[in-house]
């Protein structure tokens, strides 16, 4: 099931598309103004974000430049504004699709398949984002707030296996397979040291690598 984020000022706007996006089986978030929806996406994972331009607080083309600074994450732009350069300039700063306003609801339904199944179907994805965590697989490099830091291989594909599935529950021994392989015959502990090596050297106050009790570990940005 697909999360989607909607940042809408137009309360009747915001609560058709909820409405209308909850019935076709997606978990909505909403918010309001431009500072409460990157709020909303620094808390949680989504996996499309509806943005309106014109926003109090941030507008929408500051807050598009914002989350292509953090993610991947598609955007898709809804505007009143139906300008050849404006749409330019939108997908210049980073929108994976633009809508003008008003639009019919299968429209939008339609392009959100279309930005979600061409994300599932990339297969030369090579960074990966998380709030303020870039991890690059083709240097194996892993940058916090744009700060090179130093891991080990295995640290490295830990965190790459994290990111590769945020926000789902990890058992142990799911880790075990994804990062060492079904060959792998070791204990389940050695999961549990290499988290806290890695949770020691990225030092983000554990807002990222979340304990499961008797289970594993869940990957999602959670600030205290």
């Amino acid at each position: 099931m697909n999360k989607i984020l909607i940042i809408e000022d137009d309360k009747n706007i915001q609560r058709l598309l909820s409405l209308e996006l909850k019935h076709k089986g997606y978990m909505v978030s909403s918010a309001y103004d431009g500072e409460e929806g990157l709020e909303l996406f620094k808390k949680n994972s989504y996996d499309v974000i509806l943005l309106d331009l014109m926003l109090p607080k941030k507008s929408g083309k500051e807050l598009c430049q914002e989350f292509r600074k953090l993610t991947d994450t598609p955007i898709i732009i809804t505007t009143a504004k139906d300008n050849v350069l404006d749409k330019v300039e939108l997908l210049d700063l980073g929108a994976n699709d633009y809508i003008c306003k008003p639009f019919a609801i299968e429209e939008l339904l339609a392009r959100i398949r279309v930005v979600t199944r061409n994300r599932e179907n990339s297969s030369d994805k090579q960074i990966y984002f998380e709030n303020e965590i870039k991890l690059d697989l083709t240097t194996k490099k892993v940058f916090i707030n744009q700060k090179e830091i130093s891991l080990t291989k295995t640290e490295f594909l830990i965190l790459e296996y994290f990111m590769k599935n945020r926000a789902i529950s990890c058992s142990r021994e799911k880790i075990l397979t994804g990062v060492w392989g079904y060959d792998f015959d070791g204990e389940e502990k050695i999961v549990d040291v290499y988290i806290n090596s890695l949770r020691k050297k990225m030092d983000t106050e554990n807002k990222y690598i979340h304990t499961i009790r008797g289970f594993g570990y869940i990957f999602q940005y959670k600030e205290d």
